[in-house]
């Protein structure tokens, strides 16, 4: 029985990425529970174009089989007018072969973004990358209003998940309540896994 929580990410600017350690810090806060963190390769205009099998810096490239071994899954992306990067949504058009076998299904799963912008479609882009979860059978979990960051928050979060708002420049730092609703979304996946194991 797997104790991982795969963190898969795409990052541009380093908001995305920073958001997925403190998800991981999350994740590791429950007993028993480990996070593999996982990136993907950004998509080349140039059709020809190969990235090394090995990023030069950061976690590794995420494979099927990071998909298939883990518990659960933290998804988080810059927001592309209102949708997922173009890198992330590569890698899951590649998961036909886990979606014919079920391989996701049953698994809890949440997502995070990152906008240059305070309304620059946060929900949005949360909620689509949520469509193909749901499709693999995924069990959505998000951030309860139970969390107190997400009544104080003055920039990113929402209950469909933690956001940042990065600001025009994309070098705005995370805040310290974003940072708190990252990590209680990352708890939140780990013990969801870990009850749904239990049964």
């Amino acid at each position: 029985m797997s104790r991982d929580i795969l963190v898969l990410y795409y990052s541009r600017h380093g908001a995305t990425a920073e958001m997925a350690q403190q998800v991981c810090r999350g994740v590791e806060s429950v007993s028993g529970m480990a996070a593999r963190l996982r990136t993907v390769p950004a998509v080349s205009a140039v059709s020809e174009a190969m990235e090394d099998a090995i990023p030069a810096a950061g976690p590794p490239y995420a494979t099927l089989d990071d998909l298939k071994e883990c518990a659960g899954l933290v998804m988080g992306s810059p927001t592309r007018f209102g949708n997922m990067a173009a890198s992330l949504k590569y890698f899951l058009d590649g998961t036909a072969g886990l979606w014919l076998s079920g391989a996701l299904s049953g698994k809890p799963a949440g997502v995070f973004t990152s906008t240059s912008s305070l309304h620059g479609g946060q929900e949005s882009t949360l909620l689509s990358m949520m469509l193909p979860l749901l499709h693999h059978g995924m069990i959505m979990v998000g951030v309860p209003y139970t969390e107190s960051g997400l009544m104080e928050t003055t920039a990113g979060g929402t209950p469909y998940g933690p956001t940042h708002h990065a600001g025009a420049n994309s070098d705005r730092a995370v805040t310290e309540v974003e940072k708190r609703l990252c990590r209680a979304l990352g708890a939140r996946i780990a013990d969801v896994a870990l009850r749904l194991q239990a049964k």
